[in-house]
């Protein structure tokens, strides 16, 4: 009740063949219809995206040989853009462990207080922010369709004059869903509310940023 699916969640990344699973337009749909509706459990956060591999109900080991279509920074900013209040990680233990990027997944909140849709068109992209219940933190997502685009976002949302550390996950430059899925780039900026930002997004990719007040 709280988070159901009633939508193509990730699993189908998993179990259809390339063919016919999620395509990186998917999610960038589910927020203008699904979503309109109530909270979504997708389970997001999946890392191991470059060759998918699963334990079959006899122990086998099955490959299916093909990339889910996503990013690891795309994967991040699900948690931002779909609004589930139970969330998990949805991925094996061993592909989180002592990977920097897993502090995003430990960090972002499932209770907001706001929630504001800074850009957007139907199977194309858009950029969420939202800001935690508990905290003064607030958090972006972008994610794109299979193009590459570059999103101009004002930071005017955050509080006025208070100065915030903007901890950044992106996709690497000429990356990708077919390009360099499982690599990350992990930059820090300090901003402000008169701050802008120029946020490039690679093919089936994403961006997720953390905004923390510096005290």
């Amino acid at each position: 009740m709280v988070s159901r699916e009633g939508a193509r969640g990730q699993e189908f990344n998993g179990f259809m063949g390339i063919n016919d699973n999620n395509k990186p337009n998917h999610t960038t749909i589910l927020p203008f219809t699904r979503l309109v509706s109530s909270p979504m459990d997708y389970t997001p956060g999946i890392f191991n995206l470059a060759e998918y591999r699963y334990s079959a109900p006899d122990n086998r080991e099955i490959n299916l040989n093909h990339q889910i279509p996503s990013t690891i920074s795309k994967e991040l900013a699900h948690y931002v853009v779909i609004y589930a209040p139970v969330q998990m990680a949805a991925d094996l233990p061993e592909n989180y462990e002592g990977h920097p990027a897993f502090q995003f997944i430990k960090d972002v909140p499932v209770d907001w207080e706001t929630s504001i849709c800074l850009n957007g068109k139907i199977g194309q992209y858009i950029t969420m922010v939202r800001k935690d219940i508990d905290s003064d933190d607030w958090y972006l997502g972008s994610i794109t369709n299979e193009d590459s685009r570059e999103l101009p976002v004002s930071l005017s949302f955050l509080e006025t004059g208070v100065q915030y550390n903007a901890t950044v996950y992106r996709d690497p430059e000429a990356g990708g869903w077919k390009k360099k899925p499982e690599e990350i780039i992990i930059e820090y900026q300090s901003v402000n509310s008169e701050s802008n930002l120029s946020i490039l997004l690679q093919p089936g990719g994403g961006q997720a940023i953390k905004f923390s007040p510096i005290k």
